[in-house]
């Protein structure tokens, strides 16, 4: 699973579907992670207030990490299949628009 978040709401639907992708409830999460179950609601709902140490421990319990590099243009994210604007999207894949 390879998924792109550049906010605090994106890394929050991230982990969420990682969460639910491994068959965890956020009560499940919380314990293996050493955090209250509200705290994964606030983490999950974009929380901006949250410590990295935090989201790296949820991290950790779903089996994933925190990889840092360059940004890619719109075309490039479009291209690699990142980017949800379908105008974009097809013009990186070269359909013309209106065609699916």
């Amino acid at each position: 699973m390879s998924e792109l978040a550049r906010s605090p709401e994106q890394l929050g639907n991230a982990i969420r579907r990682a969460r639910k992708k491994n068959g965890m409830s956020q009560s499940d999460l919380g314990e293996k992670a050493g955090l209250r179950q509200e705290t994964i609601s606030l983490i999950e709902n974009g929380n901006s207030a949250t410590k990295l140490e935090t989201i790296l421990a949820v991290l950790a319990v779903l089996n994933l990490e925190l990889q840092i590099h360059p940004r890619v243009n719109k075309v490039k994210m479009a291209a690699m299949g990142l980017y949800p604007d379908n105008k974009v999207t097809r013009a990186a894949r070269g359909i013309p628009d209106g065609e699916d």
